[in-house]
């Protein structure tokens, strides 16, 4: 067939989805400002309706503050006060939680801040988070933070006395359930986090971020194989294809390849397993780092070709290389019974330009399920180098 014979190329539509970009606030910083707004009531008598906070970057931002209320009398009363995350355009599961944090005076522990976690604030169960077993999931930075913002406008009773400062945050047993947190052992609850006090847009650090720790708290507890999948049903095929391994091995990573694969290789894991689907599978074996359809779209030359290779019809080969989705492909073969060899040779090509883009001494094997998340096949590294 002749260029100018080419099918025309089959589009969705040119206009590209528009994708907000309005940060946000993290658990930590919404946790910081209703710390500081109930320290303030402790120290006043009336919890603030606004109050504002230093985040972690070093940013003063003024948060509302809600159900502010003062109980009891001399040193046993209780200041309360919370504020509503706005996660801005990030699709956050604890997008509208409402931030909690009840203060109340520790005679003669002079200048001391006790953090506790309420309600609805998880629970660490397992080593590899730097925090204690035992302990509320409220991270490092957030610590800190809180504590800063209560010790700024607090030196009054910290001269005499301590603070003790409790986290709640109603309904986040169910936010959890939303969250990778029991895979990571933090039970019960949400985490308090944020190493900056903002929450970026999925695309870009928050999402990379939960990937790259995943990675780590694997390699921590001592895990030597991770699987990487791309989303939850391909993660729930891989954990059927492979049910011997930890819960932590397995992780999310989502459209963010390269951080997944960097942090592998830099932790030494010694065996990397890819779940994926044939659309992500075909980004892969062209060298994505970031797989999102906002990034590239799949490629459809390399969809034809590995048609061609399993011995498609020229014509279905041609009408590969102009369709839209690699789902096409996928269902075309299918119906021909070449799925299986299909996806191997996808397959393959992904092994080498992963191994390629990101070489380290680990072994990679490529699992392939199709859109009901059943299996078609498994490729080892030894079969495509």
């Amino acid at each position: 067939m002749s260029d100018d014979a080419k099918p025309e190329k089959v589009r969705k539509g040119d206009a590209r989805r528009q994708r907000g970009n309005r940060t946000g606030f993290t658990t930590g910083a919404c946790s910081a400002a209703a710390a500081r707004a109930a320290t303030l009531g402790l120290m006043t008598g009336a919890v603030p309706a606004s109050v504002v906070c230093r985040l972690p970057n070093g940013k003063d931002v003024s948060f509302a503050v809600i159900e502010g209320r003062v109980e009891g009398e001399g040193q046993a009363r209780v200041a309360h006060a919370a504020v509503v995350k706005d996660a801005g355009d990030d699709p956050d599961a604890t997008h509208g939680a409402h931030l909690t944090a009840d203060v109340r005076q520790l005679p003669h522990k002079i200048g001391e801040i006790a953090l506790k976690g309420g309600a609805g604030v998880g629970v660490v169960t397992k080593e590899g988070l730097g925090l204690p077993v035992g302990g509320p999931a409220i991270n490092p930075v957030p610590q800190r933070n809180i504590r800063e913002n209560v010790r700024a406008v607090a030196e009054e009773i910290l001269a005499s006395d301590g603070l003790e400062v409790t986290l709640s945050v109603p309904g986040g047993e169910e936010m959890a359930k939303k969250t990778l947190n029991a895979r990571l052992g933090i039970l019960s609850g949400i985490s308090i986090l944020g190493t900056t006090g903002i929450v970026r847009p999925y695309s870009t650090a928050a999402f990379r971020a939960s990937v790259v720790q995943a990675v780590d708290i694997a390699a921590r507890q001592g895990q030597t194989a991770v699987v990487f999948t791309t989303g939850g049903r391909t993660e729930k095929f891989a954990m059927r294809q492979l049910p011997e391994l930890d819960g932590s091995c397995f992780v999310q990573m989502g459209d963010f390849v390269k951080a997944a694969f960097t942090t592998a290789v830099k932790r030494k894991l010694s065996h990397v397993h890819v779940g994926a689907m044939v659309g992500k599978l075909t980004k892969m074996c062209q060298g994505l780092a970031v797989t999102h359809a906002w990034k590239a779209e799949v490629d459809r030359d390399i969809l034809a070709e590995a048609a061609r290779e399993v011995g498609a019809p020229p014509d279905l080969v041609e009408e590969i290389r102009a369709a839209e989705t690699a789902r096409f492909a996928a269902e075309r073969l299918a119906g021909l019974g070449l799925s299986e060899w299909f996806h191997r040779q996808l397959a393959k090509r992904a092994i080498r330009s992963l191994k390629g883009s990101y070489p380290g001494p680990y072994r990679l094997t490529v699992l392939v399920c199709d859109f009901e998340g059943r299996f078609i096949c498994r490729v080892d590294e030894d079969e495509a180098l």
